[in-house]
């Protein structure tokens, strides 16, 4: 699994970046596998995925595997709702999916990346990256 680049508020670069990966592989250009890159418009969006819960879940399934979303609430000591909800943001952002055994079947918690690269620059970034820093 490749590790996923975080940034916040470099959307402009990073749309320039693939305009020009996309006009070297129309050129006929070999290109190397690209890192996945996130980016946040805000430092408070960012802080969500940083979260100690959201950090504590992705460890807890790194390191134990869990079968189940229930299994991994087990793990964390927490309510099987609370876990489920910061489960499905996670999802929804693309730092893990869910593997399911059918209807009703438990959904697998699967980490999608073998872990986050966070690039924060402390130059002016492009854009506003709100007031809230992590």
């Amino acid at each position: 699994m490749p590790t996923l680049k975080v940034t916040v508020g470099e959307r402009d670069r990073l749309d320039q970046r693939t305009r020009e990966r996309i006009n070297a592989a129309q050129e006929g250009a070999e290109l190397a596998d690209a890192q996945p890159v996130l980016n946040f418009g805000s430092y408070a969006e960012l802080s969500r995925l940083l979260s100690p819960t959201n950090l504590e879940l992705l460890e807890v399934i790194a390191e134990h595997d869990p079968e189940s979303i229930r299994e991994t609430a087990t793990l964390v000591d927490r309510d099987y709702k609370q876990v489920h909800q910061n489960l499905a943001e996670l999802d929804d952002i693309g730092v893990l999916d869910f593997e399911s055994g059918g209807t009703g079947q438990a959904k697998k918690p699967i980490l999608a990346y073998d872990g986050l690269e966070i690039d924060l620059p402390f130059t002016a970034a492009e854009g506003d990256t709100g007031a809230a820093a992590p």
